[in-house]
């Protein structure tokens, strides 16, 4: 009866919101999925068109198709992670399977009309793939209780108390609900047997001191995240006259994320009341997202193409429940009913990811093959919560003013013919979001890929590389330990496309 009790007030807690900058960059980042031909050439297709993946890029690229055709994709993720925390390196590597693209294009060809071809496209495509870990193992002379000691300073020691006859998963779930998520963490690192009230008679009492005692400390941290960012487009384009290619596509996203970290800290001195300590965190995130873009693709001759998109911005609509474990030597006797089982639900927020403007071109040599560059411009600075009521989220929309800033992404794709055959390679540099170095380093890309023409239908593979440097705090406060991760992706991706 006790776990279903507590299970049915998780199940109605409100808590103080605690969503940050790192929900505004995870959610607003696109990496380069979809078909084999898009992954092999950088994504480089906003002044050709003619991959229903193009349509991420540019609506117009419908237009282009000459006949109707159906395509699926399916690809092997490979993360390669190298955390170093301390002097310590540690590597991890994740292997997923996925079917990341599935759509058809319908062309309506209509020759004595100015309007020489209608599209009609439906895609499905990943934006993201989160499946993702990392390890990171070192010394450090900055421990967890820090991270406890800076939620209680400043707490009435009264306020961390259970009530009467109250047990500590309810009394975890009534602070995190009544008084907020920085109390919770006070509770937590109190019951814990982290931290104590210097004076432990008086309910009145808000300072508070470790039970920890180090010069340094070995932390091992694991973080293990899954989950996807899918984008459902339903595009409609058209040509008119011979040059010229108009389209618009409404864009609707699928957001699951789930993050899981466990840590554990060692190394305390020999007469330390405490000897280790563990701390784990659950995550959960899910929600909706509504995007539009509208697109050209002109034919300045026969050889030269340009083209324009405008994507809207993204508005999101999510909500977040976290779950929490810990334990330590002077830990209370009941501290293990607080784990994954007890769940803090948040109250629905949003998230508005700013608009994004794309120019292309290309040089198309007949039916020998291609080159085209793409530049896309997007100020991350203009990213919000919301609502921008909450002055929580008002402080933090201020603090993204700051930190964020313009991303300016350059992709080069080409193709060489040969009969039925087709190579290909590309290249992407992406900026960071962040003003400040460090946080997140700029992401670089290298893509190559082949295909072949059976006539009705195609077969295409592609390769593609990106490396990425990103600073990962193990936590958001008291403390700024982070690892240093290099990422290194490599999707390998089959596509398979039906004419019609």
């Amino acid at each position: 009866m006790r776990s279903i009790l507590t299970f049915i007030m998780g199940m109605v807690c409100l808590i103080a919101t605690a969503q940050n900058i790192n929900d505004v960059v995870r959610f607003g980042t696109e990496n380069l999925q979809g078909t084999a031909r898009y992954q092999a050439m950088s994504g480089a297709f906003g002044a050709l068109g003619g991959d229903l993946s193009s349509l991420n890029v540019n609506p117009a690229g419908s237009a282009v198709f000459n006949y109707s055709q159906f395509g699926i994709s399916g690809t092997n993720y490979n993360r390669n992670n190298d955390a170093t925390y301390g002097s310590s390196t540690q590597n991890t590597d994740l292997n997923s399977l996925e079917f990341n693209q599935v759509g058809g294009v319908f062309v309506f060809k209509s020759p004595n009309s100015p309007w020489k071809k209608i599209a009609l496209a439906l895609n499905y495509d990943l934006v993201q793939n989160f499946d993702n870990e990392f390890f990171a193992s070192g010394n450090t002379d900055q421990g967890i209780d820090n991270y406890f000691l800076n939620f209680a300073q400043g707490v009435p020691f009264g306020d961390l108390l259970l009530g009467s006859n109250e047990f500590l998963e309810e009394g975890y779930l009534r602070i995190g609900a009544q008084q907020g998520f920085a109390d919770q963490q006070a509770f937590l690192g109190y019951f814990g047997g982290v931290i104590n009230p210097t004076d432990d008679t008086n309910n009145a009492n808000t300072s508070y001191v470790s039970n920890a005692q180090y010069s340094n400390v070995n932390q091992q941290y694991r973080q293990s995240t899954s989950g996807y960012n899918s984008k459902f487009t339903a595009n409609l384009a058209g040509q008119y006259q011979n040059n010229l290619y108009l389209g618009a596509s409404l864009n609707f996203h699928t957001i699951f994320y789930d993050k899981v970290s466990f840590f554990d800290e060692t190394g305390y001195d020999t007469g330390s009341p405490i000897q280790n300590t563990t701390f784990d965190n659950f995550l959960h995130t899910e929600g909706t997202g509504f995007s539009f873009s509208l697109g050209a693709i002109a034919k300045l001759n026969d050889n030269i193409r340009v083209g324009g998109s405008y994507q809207s911005p993204t508005w999101y609509n999510l909500t977040d429940d976290t779950s929490q474990r810990i334990n330590s030597e002077l830990a209370d006797n009941d501290i293990n009913f607080i784990d994954f089982n007890i769940v803090n639900l948040f109250e629905a927020y949003r998230i508005q990811i700013p608009s994004k403007l794309t120019g292309s071109l290309a040089v198309v040599f007949g039916k020998d093959g291609l080159l085209s560059f793409d530049y896309g411009y997007q100020d991350m600075s203009r990213a919000e919560l919301r609502p921008d009521s909450d002055p929580s989220f008002a402080a933090e929309n201020d603090f993204i003013a700051n930190q964020l800033g313009d991303v300016n992404t350059y992709r080069i794709g080409g193709e060489y013919r040969i009969d039925r055959v087709s190579l290909r390679g590309g290249y992407r540099f992406e900026e960071s979001p962040y003003e400040t170095e460090g946080i997140i380093g700029d992401l670089e890309g290298y893509s190559g890929g082949i295909g072949y023409d059976f006539g009705g239908s195609k077969l295409d593979l592609a390769v593609n590389r990106t490396e990425q440097e990103v600073s990962e705090l193990l936590f958001d406060s008291g403390i700024v330990n982070s690892a240093l991760v290099d990422r290194i992706n490599t999707n390998v991706t089959l596509s398979y496309t039906l004419k019609f």
